[in-house]
């Protein structure tokens, strides 16, 4: 629809016409006017579009304001017509010759049929998309001409991938209701994928079967947090995690010619506190049973060295990426696992741990608590938007090494609020033969021997306990660790072993 003054002249609002000849940002006033007539002639044309489309996402600042006005009135209950918004737009307002109320008259009176209100809609929101998209480009053009000798252009280009990113978010008008036969085929086609995976899990196996059959699996777009104080294994226990899943790692072309992993999965590792050579190091030492402390000092003979080389050219084809990157801020983060993602893949993120990140640091003077909880929120949003699970470490505080009982609680999450609220499991990892070594009575005493004995018990013995999953069951699990290489494994338990035959 064309709106036409008395002589059949096109109205064309917002380009001035004496102003100088540029490129205009794209728009369709044509279309904005035709959407707008049709919500004037039938207010619920408005529902059609209000989910996706704001006042903001029109070109023409008159339309913004009729769309806005319109909009109030219908959700208050009332009708919106040209007779009962022009008292609300001002009188004054002059639109190639016609005043406020004429205009509202035509755009009624050649408003076309309800049923284009939502292709009408998108037409204008996707062409506000383009002009966000041109918005965005010419602020990379002057930041990249006009700025400081200290900002580096890779924090540039980090600040463009998360404005297009939030822009892709934003621009999405899919949402809503669906029948809930769709959910019904994703939910069977999941159960269809768990029973050719590894271990018939739903999410990615961990290589660990007992906190495997606890959990299912890690599952896509879950924030995990695994907590614990320092000593306890949580970073051996996360790597241990994230090189199985790397070591597993299977893909299959899909129709449309891409990349799908089928099982296992490619790991995007980011190591705030330890470098990539530690890590590796932790690894090798994992893998070969060669103690990291033997391999840092050089105490190892020419067979280890050979074993050490064997199994770092194995190592080196695992799709394991690692970001060593020390005060990363959440922004950086998000925006490196999107790259990874699009470049080589990503099926789990791990961040070693919570509290070396950053936040945005937008609010200024607000607390380690507000940040923390920032950090958490974008974490679960980056763990959905990529449908990945998100392994995140944590810090538990010190009021833990005051009980006698020093298994750790919810309670005991540094800045638990956000952490346990935002979290869909959270994992603790426990070692009681940490806290016996550390109290050891005087030899010969009775003291010692009972010690003795809780330490045999004790040795080479984690708990990892589930003390929060949204889609499973709370609990313990026990498993094996063996302190010199760094290592986790399943427990062999009597009630496991197969029965005898004589």
């Amino acid at each position: 629809m064309a709106l036409t003054d008395s002589n059949s002249n096109v109205l064309k609002l917002a380009p001035d016409a004496q102003a100088p000849t540029y490129r205009t940002a794209p728009h369709n006033i044509e279309a904005e006017q035709s959407l707008l007539g049709a919500i004037l002639v039938n207010n619920d044309a408005f529902y059609r579009v209000s989910d996706f489309l704001e006042p903001k996402h029109f070109f023409e600042p008159l339309h913004q304001t009729i769309y806005e006005t319109a909009g109030s009135l219908i959700r208050m209950g009332k009708i919106a017509t040209p007779v009962t918004l022009k008292t609300f737009l001002p009188a004054e307002t002059d639109i190639g010759g016609m005043t406020i109320g004429q205009y509202l008259a035509r755009l009624a009176a050649e408003a076309t049929t309800i049923i284009n209100a939502q292709d009408y809609g998108r037409t204008v929101y996707d062409l506000s998309l383009r002009r966000d998209l041109i918005g965005i480009g010419e602020d990379m053009v002057n930041v990249a001409f006009d700025a400081p000798v200290d900002f580096a252009p890779r924090a540039q280009i980090e600040d463009a991938e998360r404005r297009l990113y939030e822009l892709a978010e934003s621009g999405r008008y899919d949402g809503g209701f669906q029948r809930f036969s769709q959910a019904l085929t994703i939910a069977v086609d999941m159960a269809a994928k768990a029973f050719q995976r590894d271990g018939k899990l739903s999410g990615i196996a961990t290589g660990l079967r007992d906190l495997d059959t606890k959990m299912g699996g890690l599952q896509p777009s879950d924030l995990i947090v695994l907590a614990g104080r320092p000593g306890m294994g949580k970073t051996a226990l996360a790597t241990n995690i994230a090189f199985n899943i790397a070591r597993a790692h299977r893909a299959e072309v899909q129709p449309d010619g891409t990349m799908k992993s089928v099982n296992g999965g490619i790991v995007g590792f980011f190591s705030c506190e330890m470098s990539a050579e530690q890590l590796a190091t932790r690894i090798i030492a994992e893998r070969t049973g060669i103690p990291s402390s033997s391999i840092r000092r050089g105490g190892i003979s020419e067979s280890d060295f050979d074993k050490i080389r064997d199994y770092s050219i194995e190592l080196q084809a695992l799709p394991f990426y690692v970001d060593e990157t020390g005060g990363l801020s959440i922004s950086q983060l998000t925006a490196r696992a999107r790259r990874l993602k699009r470049q080589k893949g990503l099926d789990l993120i791990v961040i070693d741990y919570i509290q070396l990140l950053q936040g945005s640091g937008k609010r200024g003077n607000d607390n380690r608590v507000q940040e923390v909880t920032e950090i958490t929120t974008n974490l679960k949003a980056l763990a959905k938007e990529l449908n990945v699970p998100v392994v995140a470490l944590s810090q538990l505080s010190r009021q833990v090494e005051n009980r006698d009982d020093k298994r750790p609680q919810l309670s005991d999450l540094r800045e638990s609020g956000s952490i346990e609220q935002d979290a869909d499991v959270v994992m603790f990892v426990y070692r009681e033969e940490y806290y016996l070594a550390n109290k050891e009575p005087r030899p010969g005493t009775p003291e010692h021997e009972k010690w003795q004995t809780e330490m045999g018990l004790a040795h080479g013995k984690a708990e990892v306990i589930i003390g929060k999953q949204r889609h499973g069951p709370t609990g313990t699990v026990e498993l094996h660790f063996e302190a010199s290489v760094t290592r986790f494994g399943d427990l062999s338990q009597d009630g496991h072993l197969p029965d005898r035959t004589y």
